[in-house]
């Protein structure tokens, strides 16, 4: 397997952690936005382009000509899917290539009042980076059809691991607890991230899948659990009406819903390994004491 990721990011490399487990015949290449980034992944046997998806990567072409697998993991432009934009030509020359897989977001959903959903749920995104995520989406099915090509899909849910976690925010002072009455929100552990993707390569698999946790929960709740484990105090909780935030940050909490990971676990056969946000805290505070 030579597997190639557009975007060499926190979910990338843990599905290459996860690629690699148990096998020597994995070759991994990518991308990455800077130089610097490229030497230091190079030293962990990763082969890495720079391209930051407004111009075509210099030296990428021959390792993407020769993937078997394809990974994308860059969230689109107002123009596009800057993988599609700038390195169609080399996908298409891409003889070996065996599967394809884009990372998505449940943002594509919208809101539905904290009700459960699952991938049958219409798509009503409530701002712009979800709606380039939808045509993004419908760009790759496209490509994949053409090609007759396998094409997995995950809209991911909030993203958290070792160094991206509650914990941190409460440790260098900016975790804020702010409660809208009903607000939930599913979170996906990175490493079940990694996890379903290998897993995914491997079968091949086709179609369109969320990927969170089981336990849609509110975030001052999750807050709350963290402090406990550290032995602090929690910050005090701020009305969302009163909150100081950016039109981003504010944005997030205009969709709220519990998304189904029925589908994923159904089609791999699998439970994830952290089900809910106390599982994956506690994953994480073990490995920081280590």
């Amino acid at each position: 397997m030579h597997a190639f990721f557009f975007g060499l990011g926190f979910s990338s490399q843990a599905a290459v952690t996860n690629l690699r487990i148990g096998s020597h015949a994995v070759s991994i290449s990518g991308t990455v936005r800077t130089a610097d980034k490229a030497q230091m992944l190079a030293r962990g046997g990763i082969d890495a382009h720079v391209f930051d998806g407004t111009a075509p990567g210099a030296t990428l072409g021959p390792s993407l000509r020769d993937a078997s697998h394809v990974i994308l993991s860059i969230a689109p432009g107002p123009d596009g899917d800057s993988a599609l934009l700038h390195h169609r030509a080399d996908l298409d020359a891409a003889t070996n290539l065996e599967w394809l897989c884009y990372y998505s977001t449940v943002g594509v959903y919208g809101d539905f009042g904290g009700a459960w959903i699952d991938e049958s749920a219409p798509l009503v995104p409530r701002n712009e980076r979800s709606d380039r995520r939808v045509l993004a989406e419908q760009a790759w099915r496209d490509y994949a059809a053409q090609r007759g090509l396998p094409l997995t899909i995950l809209r991911l849910a909030g993203i958290y691991g070792l160094g991206r976690s509650t914990f941190d925010k409460l440790r260098d002072g900016t975790s804020r607890r702010v409660v809208k009455p009903g607000q939930v929100f599913n979170r996906i552990h990175v490493d079940d991230i990694g996890r379903v993707t290998a897993l995914a390569a491997a079968a091949r698999l086709d179609g369109t899948f969320n990927l969170g946790d089981d336990e849609p929960a509110p975030p001052q709740e999750v807050i709350a659990h963290a402090a406990a484990m550290l032995g602090i105090e929690p910050p005090p909780e701020i009305p969302f009406e009163t909150a100081e935030m950016t039109p981003m940050q504010r944005s997030f909490y205009a969709d709220n819903k519990r998304v189904s990971n029925a589908a994923i676990k159904q089609a791999l056969g699998i439970e994830l390994l952290y089900p809910t946000y106390r599982e994956g805290l506690a994953a994480i505070y073990l490995k920081e004491q280590a």
